[in-house]
């Protein structure tokens, strides 16, 4: 059944090839799919880890004078159905058309004119972007499609963390394993490499936190950004991680100080490292060989 499976998929890509219109526009099509999904789960899963937080909390603290965990309302990702928030309309299958819904209600719910975030829309054209960029330098091939999804993740990562400063384990953990089970086929790099890359990631950062809280007293980041470099270093062994954490660090420098100048955010307010994680693991995916072998190519130029 397995091999029929992938017979019948390395036929599917292969028909695709051949008509590479046909192939971006289903690349596109499905992405914004997707992307209305991520709307979704970067609303809803905070919200749902928050209530079973909750829960333990009163568990453990055996607390009865409030609502027991049975009681109080479920959250999941299918329940409740989405609505707007202002008003409780519930939004019809035509009003979640992915960008077309949104440019149709001109951006205003149907009930109540309450404005629509446009972020809701830019996620789901983020989306569809990076998977054609991801099928545009890959290929519609296995490699492509694990390019897709890794870039999915980090999408849904990066917008959780800059609302709520939490990368979840239910996503970072997920992206660690499938970084190691890609790599047990030699897909980006050797096993040994990713298995290592994953411990180099996790305790790179592990230090640099608990050396920083030895020194001020304070925290200066969060476990899941350890998970989420480990994960990086699962994909991309420990070879690409000092590109990454010095791309991360140039990016959230930049960002940074944009935020603060231009936006005039209070300096003092904690910024998320994930997102700048993110954005670096991902362009090390993409064009971090490259990048090495300019900066090897030019050093070795000056060495000369």
């Amino acid at each position: 059944m397995w091999g029929f499976f992938m017979a019948f998929m390395d036929n599917f890509f292969n028909l695709l090839s051949i008509y590479p219109a046909l192939l971006y526009c289903c690349v596109v099509v499905i992405s914004l799919l997707f992307g209305s999904f991520f709307n979704v789960v970067i609303h809803r899963l905070p919200k749902m880890l928050e209530h079973e937080w909750r829960c333990q909390c009163k568990e453990l603290l055996g607390q009865t004078d409030d609502k027991s965990p049975a009681e109080e309302t479920p959250i999941n990702l299918a329940y409740p159905p989405s609505n707007c928030p202002k008003c409780g309309h519930g939004i019809k299958p035509w009003e979640n058309i992915p960008v077309l819904s949104y440019l149709f209600l001109r951006g205003k719910c149907s009930n109540c004119k309450n404005p629509i975030s446009i972020r809701y829309p830019m996620i789901e054209i983020a989306a569809a972007l990076l998977a054609v960029i991801a099928i545009a330098t890959f290929g519609f091939n296995w490699m492509g499609l694990s390019v897709v999804v890794f870039s999915w993740f980090l999408l849904v990562l990066s917008m959780i963390d800059f609302d709520t400063q939490l990368l979840p384990d239910n996503l970072t953990y997920p992206l660690l394993w499938m970084g190691l089970i890609v790599n047990s086929w030699n897909m980006f790099v050797p096993l040994d490499q990713a298995m290592w890359g994953a411990v180099a990631g996790y305790l790179s950062l592990w230090s640099v936190y608990h050396l920083f809280k030895l020194l001020t007293g304070k925290e200066g980041m969060g476990f899941g950004d350890f998970k989420l470099l480990a994960a990086l270093g699962a994909w991309m062994g420990w070879k690409m991680l000092l590109l990454i954490i010095l791309v991360s660090s140039f990016v959230g420098a930049i960002i940074g100080l944009a935020m603060i100048l231009i936006l005039g955010r209070d300096k003092n307010i904690p910024i998320p490292f994930g997102p700048y994680l993110a954005i670096a693991g991902w362009i090390a995916m993409l064009w971090g060989n490259d990048i090495m072998a300019a900066y090897l190519g030019s050093f070795q130029s000056a060495a000369s």
